[in-house]
């Protein structure tokens, strides 16, 4: 008689072949795998974290997540000022404002 093997998978034993290799329990951590072989645009070599920081820091860019919290700040910044009224300036200024950069515009064309 052959021997015969069970596993429990959420609770429930099952069997499997004699050469069943259970998957593996921890994840292995990826770290900065993702940088491996990372260019930019135009070009530059960012595959490490080093670079990358170093890349930002030379062109004073930044990556989304240097603003947590400032989203959320602006959004009730925003909703403030719909409902209240507040720090924007008004539709007349604004349409004024998009006429005369529009004229400098058309007239640095001709």
């Amino acid at each position: 008689m052959a021997r015969r093997r069970w596993v429990y998978i959420d609770g429930e034993a099952i069997e499997v072949s004699p050469d069943y290799v259970p998957p593996p329990r921890n994840v292995p951590v990826v770290g900065d795998r993702h940088y491996d072989g990372l260019r930019t645009t135009d070009g530059v070599d960012i595959s490490t974290r080093t670079k990358h920081r170093e890349y930002m820091r030379e062109r004073g860019v930044t990556t989304a997540d240097d603003y947590t919290g400032y989203w959320a700040k602006e959004a009730e910044r925003r909703a403030k000022v719909f409902t209240e009224g507040g720090d924007w300036k008004d539709h007349k200024d604004r349409r004024e404002d998009i006429a005369r950069v529009l004229s400098e515009h058309l007239d640095k064309r001709r």
